[in-house]
């Protein structure tokens, strides 16, 4: 089984405040992982630390292969094309179209094919249904439509694990079944991935394993979904 996270006694700090303490969690390829717990309670942190925005201080940590503990500036960006990332409030470039949303991060990656950029444009925009709107400026597309856009950005260079952070906290419930659905497609097809949110209602039709996050600590819940 191969292991994407493997955190050792890490605590997390946001500067010199202590946010989580003893943190020892392993996460393997296929999982979908829910990080839940209430506002400030450390999820978004852990996540930080993860894509290497918060420095590793005190613990073990690796992910996607890269130890955290020894990891360069100059390594950052080659350990988050491994990952994608999903936030809540969308991080689109409003001033541009879909597919010049999607080409700028491949530019940015190092993509330079033109015909290869061209193929893999349309197949992650076809894995989140949104193959008609690449011509669409994010303005012209609902709260769900712009999340669907996110997440084929974060699949484009195949990542091994996908992060989101409240992916369904701007949508309505109607909404946020579909993306859900996506990301457990997404989970199922070899990836992992891990979803902070505080939305319990999820948990009866989308299950996963549960790490629960209260005072400065992690647990792991076993099949027994606390509603609250």
């Amino acid at each position: 089984m191969d292991t994407l996270i493997r955190l050792k006694n890490v605590s997390v700090f946001q500067r010199d405040l202590l946010i989580l303490k003893d943190v020892n969690l392993e996460i393997n390829k296929g999982e979908f992982v829910y990080f839940v717990g209430r506002t400030g309670s450390g999820k978004s942190s852990l996540m930080k630390l993860l894509y290497a925005d918060l420095p590793m201080r005190e613990g073990e940590a690796s992910i996607v292969d890269y130890n955290l503990n020894k990891l360069k500036n100059k390594e950052i960006p080659f350990l988050r094309r491994k990952l994608g990332i999903v936030f809540q409030d969308f991080q689109l470039l409003m001033d541009r179209t879909v597919a010049d949303n999607l080409l700028f991060v491949m530019k940015a990656t190092g993509w330079k094919d033109k015909k290869k950029i061209d193929q893999r444009l349309t197949e992650v925009l076809n894995k989140v249904k949104m193959d008609t709107k690449g011509h669409k400026m994010p303005h012209q597309l609902s709260g769900g439509e712009q999340q669907r856009i996110v997440i084929a950005r974060a699949l484009i260079n195949e990542p091994e694990l996908i992060l989101a952070d409240e992916p369904t906290g701007n949508l309505d419930p109607e909404t946020s079944k579909g993306i859900m659905s996506l990301l457990q497609d997404i989970a199922s097809s070899g990836r992992a991935v891990v979803m902070a949110t505080h939305d319990y209602s999820l948990f009866d039709k989308f299950p996963g394993r549960t790490i629960s996050f209260a005072d400065s600590t992690i647990t792991e819940k076993k099949n027994e979904i606390e509603i609250g």
